[in-house]
């Protein structure tokens, strides 16, 4: 009973922790998002933001620079002395930064950050042996990823599955399942709106699998390409231009010029707009998802702060609708499997993707979010945007020799 007493504690304690930094940042990227709608004039400041985002990290935050893929590696060698407590605000004000000048970047690494920040700092508080530690860091990335986007469910198995793709650590189920509860119950508490997206109706199966299987092809490719996009920036800016802070500053020079010659804001921010109109009968233009790839990829390879999971979900349904236009189906239900399939191929987490999907959508578009997942995440390879993500269990035989290594320790597939 003590054991029970004192998980659910630390539960309670870090799903509150987490609810409310995930609170207090969901007002804020909704107060810059407004800021920078409104004044177009604040995408010229995009450079200065990004040199002032980049002196911060060298300056206080060279130890928690690496971002989730810290939080990784720290999940397989435990120490809460490796996840500081300074990583929740600098993630925070690194990003609203990145939001408030128009860079093209997303909330899920923030929300998770923050959580695993908290979490290690209550797990110090709470003086826990190293052997719980990994426990005390998935608690935290579940309540963020859960409590920044509603969806506890798919919080719980994300923290569960990204260690390592192939591979589930049941161990963590159910105190992940109980900070992500939490978490997310203190945002809606607190009223903070998620924002949704319906789908009207769903074909019968029969009539629409092959078009399924077509797209989840597709969804896999573009989850490898936006991969793909982000290494080449990194390598390329950091290998031309050593100093991150001219290399953010130039970047964003770049991504202001792009912006103005599209002539369109829909590209930078979130895009939920964008998003928005994916779902809608019209759907949006065929090359949408490729300006949100390209724009997303410079934002985030140069050194700005985000996620990448928002930015995936606008890639997804976007592409989702152009394939719709295509294949004659609707654009709302190709929009709802696109936002999941590439975010599902890019992240490596297919079984927490498809949850998301009926935590978003309902439980009737079930089959096609697991034929178009299930595709997409085999054919992205072993590619993600996680580089410090394991291979726990190969995609397909023939790369069995990889298992155990880290992704970015793996040639080209």
């Amino acid at each position: 009973m003590r054991q029970i007493g004192r998980w659910t504690g630390l539960a309670l304690a870090i799903g509150l922790a987490a609810g409310l930094a995930s609170a207090l940042f969901l007002v804020s990227l909704a107060w810059v998002t407004t800021l920078q709608t409104n004044n177009w004039w604040l995408l010229l400041c995009l450079p200065l933001f990004g040199g002032l985002v980049a002196w911060l990290y060298q300056r206080f935050g060279q130890s928690v620079a690496a971002g989730n893929n810290l939080i990784i590696e720290q999940l397989h060698s435990p120490d809460l002395l490796g996840v500081p407590l300074r990583m929740a605000p600098l993630v925070l004000l690194g990003t609203v930064l990145t939001h408030l000048g128009g860079g093209s970047a997303g909330r899920e690494g923030t929300a998770v950050q923050m959580g695993a920040s908290l979490a290690a700092r209550i797990g110090r508080w709470w003086r826990l042996p190293q052997a719980e530690v990994r426990l005390v860091l998935m608690m935290g990335m579940s309540a963020g990823f859960g409590s920044v986007f509603g969806t506890p469910i798919a919080g719980t198995i994300f923290a569960l599955e990204v260690l390592a793709f192939g591979v589930l650590r049941y161990e963590a189920l159910l105190p992940c399942l109980a900070a992500a509860l939490v978490g997310d119950g203190v945002v809606r508490w607190l009223n903070i709106a998620h924002s949704h997206y319906q789908v009207a109706s769903v074909p019968e199966l029969g009539s629409i699998w092959a078009w399924l299987i077509g797209a989840g092809i597709c969804f896999g490719l573009v989850s490898r390409a936006f991969v793909s996009w982000i290494e080449l920036v990194q390598s390329r800016s950091r290998r031309w231009l050593p100093n991150p802070i001219r290399r953010a500053m130039l970047g964003g020079c770049v991504i202001v010029i792009i912006s103005l010659v599209l002539n369109t804001r829909d590209y930078n921010g979130l895009s939920l707009p964008l998003l928005a109109q994916a779902f809608e009968p019209q759907g949006v233009v065929p090359w949408a998802f490729g300006f949100k790839l390209l724009l997303t990829g410079l934002t985030l390879g140069v050194g700005f702060k985000g996620g990448e999971v928002t930015p995936l979900f606008v890639i997804g349904a976007t592409l989702g609708s152009a394939l719709a236009q295509l294949f004659g189906l609707p654009s709302d239900l190709l929009a709802a499997l696109g936002l999941i399939a590439v975010f599902a191929g890019a992240a490596n987490t297919p079984i927490a993707c498809v949850l998301m999907g009926i935590e978003l959508f309902g439980s009737s578009l079930l089959v096609p979010l697991m034929i178009t997942t299930c595709i997409a995440y085999t054919v992205s390879g072993h590619r993600g945007i996680y580089a410090a993500q394991r291979v726990g269990w190969a995609k397909r035989q023939h790369l069995a020799h990889q298992t155990g290594k880290r992704l970015d320790e793996l040639e080209v597939d």
